[in-house]
């Protein structure tokens, strides 16, 4: 197991030098933030970013994400030229020795919470979806600032868009992510750069907008759209886990034991509702996710990929990027290691720097 951690350049507020101080953690997960999605990132900013980790003694092996433009999700016939750049994009990922791309085909918007500063008891704050707020926002009155939500659209923009959705069926989204796979996996191969796709969060349909990465029968079958082993899975805990149907430590055993988990997201959430939930510390007595068991099936099937601590509480005062502060991922990253190492994993593996 590689534990990494999420930098998001030298913008980022958490400076490499304190992220080199978690103990376990040896690379960074990253990518070239300033370039627009379906354009091609410069080698010298992809080399850029490995250097700099690699100055702070930390690989830099894992990207998230390389963002799939709108117009590859809705099929149309300008998509040939973002499918050109997105295989372009792999092939100078590939050659900075990145083995792993998260991404994801959720439309027009990543992931969605109704609170990001939702206080808890014990004084910290976190994320917080609740189903009754997201229903009283409406996307096409302006003025709606969501996280995830690209910002760059202008109000009429952004209507143009959901208009195009809304003929949209799953189906159809289902027929567009084919054709990405089948465009962009074999460059993988060539590239031996793994592709992991990462669940919708949360896991439905939000605004009338389709959700294909829910569930079991979803996760499956995106994984026979194309037999790859390149075309695998960023198991995300926490999306996952937001429904109530889903068995996270179940699906975690099922898809690595296929070799098909090349990245994890683990973070836990304690389910409040039928479609509520606040993100938690990451200790299993936290939430309603036991990551002890997610674990446990990782080290059974031999797992060797990514992983790393996701969302966090903001504690002790800290402010900043809403779910990734420092304080409490480096807690999640010395819990996850400490479980790891229990359960009979080796220390988390040290990686080469090139």
């Amino acid at each position: 197991m590689k534990l990494s951690f999420r930098w998001y350049g030298p913008q980022d507020s958490i400076p490499l030098a304190y992220i080199a101080q978690i103990p376990t953690v040896h690379g960074v997960v990253s990518a070239v933030y300033d370039v627009p999605p379906g354009e091609v990132w410069s080698r010298e900013s992809i080399r850029s970013l490995k250097e700099q980790a690699n100055a702070h003694g930390l690989a830099f092996e894992c990207v998230e994400s390389v963002p799939v433009h709108e117009d590859i999700k809705l099929g149309k016939p300008s998509r040939e030229k973002y499918l050109d750049a997105y295989c372009e994009n792999i092939r100078r990922l590939g050659e900075q020795g990145v083995k792993c791309v998260c991404y994801n085909f959720m439309p027009v918007f990543d992931w969605l919470r109704s609170d990001l500063h939702a206080p808890a008891p014990d004084g910290s704050d976190s994320l917080v979806y609740r189903e009754e707020q997201v229903r009283a926002m409406d996307p096409r009155a302006g003025g709606l600032s969501l996280p995830g939500w690209d910002e760059s659209y202008t109000p009429e923009g952004l209507n143009r868009l959901l208009d195009e959705y809304a003929v949209m069926t799953g189906e159809d989204l289902f027929r567009n992510l084919k054709v990405f796979l089948d465009a962009v996996i074999p460059v993988c191969e060539q590239a031996d750069v793994r592709l992991a796709i990462h669940p919708d969060d949360p896991p439905w349909d939000i605004f009338g907008l389709p959700r294909i990465v829910t569930c079991e029968e979803n996760l499956d079958r995106l994984l026979r759209l194309h037999p790859s082993p390149y075309n695998g899975l960023t198991l995300c805990t926490g999306s996952l886990g937001a429904s109530r149907g889903n068995d996270v430590v179940r699906l975690t055993e099922k898809y690595a034991s296929q070799g098909r988990v090349h990245f994890v997201h683990a973070r836990n959430v304690r389910l409040e509702g039928e479609r509520d939930f606040r993100e938690t510390a990451h200790p299993s007595a936290c939430g309603s996710l036991s990551l002890r068991g997610v674990l446990e099936a990782l080290v059974r099937t031999g797992f060797d990929g990514y992983l790393r601590p996701d969302h966090g509480r903001m504690i002790w005062g800290e402010t900043g990027k809403p779910g990734y502060g420092l304080y409490d991922r480096a807690l999640g990253a010395t819990y996850l290691s400490g479980l790891w190492e229990g359960l009979g994993g080796s220390s988390p593996e040290r990686f080469t720097l090139a």
